[in-house]
């Protein structure tokens, strides 16, 4: 295949890219990186135009050759933008703007007039280093769950960078010889295929870290509460099996601690149910600034929640609980120009060797949490301390019969 069908079909999956990450962006407006790539896509297609134009013209002059290097490293620079602001970073292109403008401007050095190869020695490292960082973002800081959606754009730019290398060690050595007729064929075709391979690939790594970002979201829509941003019940399910499991083979130790707000009803039926979701966003917003970030956080009732913390000892879980109702206490919720203070009861239960599930731990914070209730609200109880643990009620049945 020639090389300007091959230019002319890179410009056209340029124009493909572009046309996808465009209709991604519109079924999923909240992934602005799309349209970042949707740009540099673009911008591959004028590069690959303007590349056309100049292997129609018998003589292709010195702006057709700026117009294809800026466009390039412009397309390149975009898909590196892309990747900065899926990563939740500033995507820089005041600096892509100022780049082209630059490689544009190189052009008109007379060095750089009827002298691909010093054009190419000094973009090809421009190009490299985009696409190495690309590369290198997307590695540090892909997430674990993430990172296996990244692995193909990574190899891709790593790819792109090496044949650039190559690219242009073959060209230098052909140089000694420029009167060879295959020297600027493979000049133009090396370039052409490289491209349209890079785009054709590009397109679908992007699109799979889209789509695979979507799946990972509708998943945690489907584990989290809406109103609180907290765990569901599902998801409580899940993560405590697991631990338990994990806790029961390693002897490490497992805790519930389980709050709820004291006369909540109360709030509800004096203030209204819209009122009610704010105190339960106000007390879930406390105790996530006391909760550890590693701990999990889940609402098991409508005011009723449970954290499940694993690897601590009693001492420390108790002194998370504490934390937790002294904030909520200390902490008013302003309702219609009143301060409407709010208190939470506290229950925390610990694994012991006879529990088969999960659930019984659950189950006896539960029963501390009532025992809180029971006895004046606003108070943390331990099972175990503050009412009987198991192995006192077995006690207490035998004394009874």
């Amino acid at each position: 295949m020639d090389a300007y069908t091959l230019t002319v079909a890179a410009a056209l999956a340029a124009l493909t890219m572009a046309a996808s990450m465009g209709l991604l962006y519109l079924a999923s407006a909240r992934q602005t990186c799309l349209v970042d790539w949707t740009l540099a896509a673009v911008l591959f297609a004028f590069s690959n135009m303007m590349g056309a134009i100049g292997l129609h013209l018998p003589a292709s002059p010195i702006i057709v050759s700026a117009c294809v290097n800026a466009f390039y490293i412009g397309g390149h620079f975009g898909m590196l933008a892309g990747i900065r602001r899926h990563l939740h970073l500033a995507p820089g292109w005041g600096w892509g703007a100022a780049l082209v403008s630059g490689v544009l401007a190189v052009h008109a050095l007379p060095v750089m007039q009827g002298a691909p190869l010093a054009r190419l020695l000094l973009f090809t490292p421009i190009v490299c280093a985009i696409d190495l960082a690309a590369a290198r973002l997307l590695w540090r800081r892909g997430e674990h769950e993430v990172r296996a959606s990244y692995l193909p754009l990574i190899m891709l730019q790593l790819l792109a960078a090496l044949q650039q290398v190559v690219r242009l060690a073959v060209m230098a050595a052909a140089a000694s010889d420029p009167s060879n007729p295959t020297y600027g064929q493979y000049v133009r075709t090396s370039g052409a295929l490289a491209t349209l391979l890079y785009l054709s690939l590009a397109t679908m790594c992007c699109a799979l870290i889209v789509t695979h970002q979507q799946t990972l979201a509708l998943r945690r829509a489907s584990l989290t509460d809406v109103l609180t941003g907290w765990l569901n019940r599902r998801a409580l399910h899940d993560i405590a099996t697991r631990d338990f499991r994990r806790c029961r083979r390693t002897g490490s130790a497992m805790f519930f601690i389980t709050f709820d707000i004291d006369h909540f009803k109360a709030i509800n039926d004096r203030y209204g149910h819209d009122v009610g979701d704010t105190a339960i966003r106000h007390v879930t917003g406390l105790s996530a600034r006391v909760l550890r970030g590693y701990d999990a956080l889940f609402r098991i009732g409508g005011e009723e929640f449970a954290v499940l913390i694993a690897g601590e000892n009693l001492g420390a879980v108790c002194g998370i609980a504490e934390r937790l109702r002294e904030a909520v206490a200390a902490a008013t919720l302003a309702v219609d120009g009143q301060e409407v203070t709010m208190t939470v009861s506290v229950g925390v239960a610990a694994l012991d060797g006879q529990d088969h599930k999960w659930e019984d731990i659950l189950r006896r914070a539960d029963e501390a949490l009532y025992h809180a209730k029971q006895h004046g609200r606003d108070r943390v109880s331990v099972h175990g301390r503050d009412l009987a643990g198991r192995a006192q009620v077995v006690r207490l049945q035998a004394v009874v019969a």
